[in-house]
């Protein structure tokens, strides 16, 4: 069941190719660019590689999670224990995504994800290289709450599946179900780098996260598409980890230990001398 996402390439593919047609026809939409989008699918590609391998660190500690577990709530023969993984997983996945956004070092893993300044289809597919070891902790509580393996790996992977058709222009507001589900609309704002938009909308399926925790926007002004410092390349692993050597140079210039921690493991964009600003202080002067 979890290589569902695999079984879905070809789809991912042919809605691609459909969407490029319909930006050719709507010249107010971003659109596509080819080298973008070939950095994209190259990522795509190496996400596939890595998560292969990556999955021999994620299973083994959720088998050993899943040994010392306080409940047994992931039975299979069960609708309602489905249900309950849905919802338990997608919390899972805002808390993940949420502090991939707040933590500088996880930050790094998770960076190049928004890097295009385009949003379409395949910008869905620019996922990252080391998130599939950075982000398996997070999903650790299922399997202490009774989750075989076996299940968390297909719930990410419907997860992964939803969170596809999110990534396009080509889809308005659509109405009274973004009071629950996140949205095309919802999830542009998530690529924003509007200072309005910053660290918004890190739901995966369920918008109501961000609405219970405070870190829900409404898609109003244009978005527009990128990092708050974009990176001029289509290199595939000088997209993947140019944050990491970001940190590094910033950690070497560092006058002391504090400040040194301050850029692994504050927000991204904190300094030691307020050269530059983090999300919440670029909210705070807007």
């Amino acid at each position: 069941m979890a290589n569902l996402v695999l079984y879905s390439i070809p789809v991912f593919l042919a809605l691609v190719a459909l969407e490029i047609v319909w930006a050719s026809h709507h010249p107010d939409a971003k659109g596509y660019e080819k080298r973008d989008t070939a950095a994209s699918l190259s990522m795509g590609v190496l996400n596939v590689i890595v998560s292969a391998g990556a999955k021999g660190f994620s299973i083994p500690l959720f088998a050993w999670m899943y040994e010392h577990r306080v409940a047994e709530l992931g039975r299979s023969d069960a609708w309602w224990s489905w249900v309950m993984l849905l919802f338990a997983e997608d919390c899972c996945y805002y808390w993940f995504h949420r502090i991939h956004h707040e933590v500088r070092l996880l930050w790094a893993a998770h960076v190049n994800h928004h890097s295009s300044q385009y949003f379409n289809l395949s910008t869905a597919l620019r996922q990252t290289l080391l998130t599939p070891f950075t982000g398996p902790i997070f999903w650790t509580p299922l399997a202490v709450l009774g989750f075989p393996p076996w299940m968390i790996l297909t719930a990410q992977a419907w997860s992964l599946l939803y969170q596809f058709w999110l990534h396009t222009e080509a889809i308005d507001k659509l109405g009274p179900i973004e009071w629950v589900m996140n949205t095309p609309s919802h999830h542009r704002v998530h690529h924003g780098k509007n200072v309005r938009y910053l660290d918004r909308n890190h739901a995966g399926i369920f918008i109501i996260w961000d609405r219970m925790f405070g870190t829900f926007e409404p898609e109003g002004e244009r978005v527009v598409y990128g990092l708050t410092k974009d990176i001029h390349t289509f290199n595939p692993l000088r997209i993947g980890f140019h944050e990491v050597a970001a940190i590094a140079h910033d950690v070497a210039r560092a006058p002391n230990l504090a400040a040194k921690l301050g850029y692994v493991l504050a927000p991204p964009g904190w300094s030691h001398d307020g050269s530059t600003k983090t999300a919440t202080e670029l909210r705070r002067e807007l």
